[in-house]
């Protein structure tokens, strides 16, 4: 089955074809970081027309990859939700109207679950059930994943997601925007140790995560350090704090349910410390560890197009008159 994916629910316009959910056609990413890197963030409008200027072109280039015609595709698969309505609208216009020209049966993604797709592209042997953080920059969930479309949350942010806290500690600490990289890359060359910020580990038995203590804790320190902020040490301190939080909380869960399976996915599941500290500790439990490689981390319609195959085969198409969602949590 050869399902074209589409995904523009924040500042990157992607589109893939993606055969059978594990083989990878063709998928192409637009980024928009360099424009709304002047502003510090994203802005909604802008990204919503540069979603219009683009999409049409990319989905030509990518059944050109893939070496398809449009009368070879099997299935459209669409990010509905999460995300930017404005964003989102250009998509799932896009989608509705390929669904509707080409009488193909179409199914709406929530974003998530392309995240956790993802890491069937890149282990197409991974093994259910797995223990799954997905980390970005608006969301920090943990499930246990239990089939397609199924599972459990274990628990997820109360307040920042774990990218929202790197890009606001970035802003903090004049690094720029988009803040992850710029803190993973800075931290390299500091002292992790050098700065006490604090855990929120919360009470006892939460998966939960909360990330704006520690980002208060990082404003304060800047205002009293003044000329004397080491931003490397700062950077290094805070990647470490936040790192702490997510290993400790997903390990600990593979241990409570006897899961020696962890996939991260999302954003934040580039971060070098990140990988390196759940490399280790699951090499030294024996567990298996999936990373999706960059491209499949960071939004792309690959994913989509994946996660779009498996609810296809479990639940059928959706109604070509489903709505945008700007915010609703991955059910579990």
């Amino acid at each position: 089955m050869n399902v074209l994916g589409i995904e523009t629910s924040c500042d990157e316009t992607s589109v893939a074809v993606v055969r059978d959910g594990v083989e990878i056609l063709s998928n192409l990413i637009a980024s928009q970081v360099d424009i709304h890197a002047l502003t510090g963030g994203v802005v909604p409008e802008v990204a919503a027309r540069k979603h219009v200027e683009r999409l049409g072109v990319l989905i030509e280039e990518a059944l050109h990859q893939a070496n398809l015609r449009y009368s070879d595709i099997d299935l459209i698969a669409v990010t509905n939700r999460p995300g930017l309505v404005g964003a989102l609208m250009v998509g799932v216009s896009a989608g509705k109207a390929l669904a509707y020209a080409l009488g193909k049966p179409i199914v709406a993604v929530h974003h998530l679950e392309g995240h956790i797709a993802s890491n069937f592209l890149t282990a197409p042997d991974l093994q259910f059930p797995f223990i799954c953080l997905i980390v970005s920059g608006g969301h920090t969930d943990l499930h246990i994943v239990e089939g397609h479309g199924r599972r459990r949350r274990l628990g997820s942010t109360r307040d920042d997601a774990a990218g929202e806290a790197f890009d606001k500690a970035a802003r903090l600490l004049g690094l720029g925007y988009p803040g992850g990289p710029a803190i993973d890359r800075t931290a390299k060359g500091g002292n992790p140790q050098a700065v006490s910020f604090p855990r929120a580990w919360l009470e006892e038995g939460s998966y939960d995560f909360s990330f704006s203590g520690l980002k208060t804790a990082l404003l304060r320190y800047v205002q009293q350090t003044g000329d004397a902020l080491n931003v490397a040490d700062a950077a290094a301190s805070f990647q470490e704090a936040i790192v702490d939080v997510l290993a400790g909380k997903t390990l600990h869960a593979a241990e409570q349910y006897e899961v020696p399976r962890i996939a991260v996915c999302g954003g934040v599941a580039a971060n070098s410390r990140l990988k390196e500290v759940l490399s280790e500790e699951t090499g030294r439990r024996g567990y298996q560890l999936v990373v999706p490689p960059l491209i499949l981390c960071t939004d792309n319609a690959a994913m989509i197009a994946a996660a779009g195959y498996y609810q296809y085969v479990t639940s059928g198409a959706t109604d070509i008159d489903f709505d945008t969602i700007a915010s609703e949590a991955l059910a579990g």
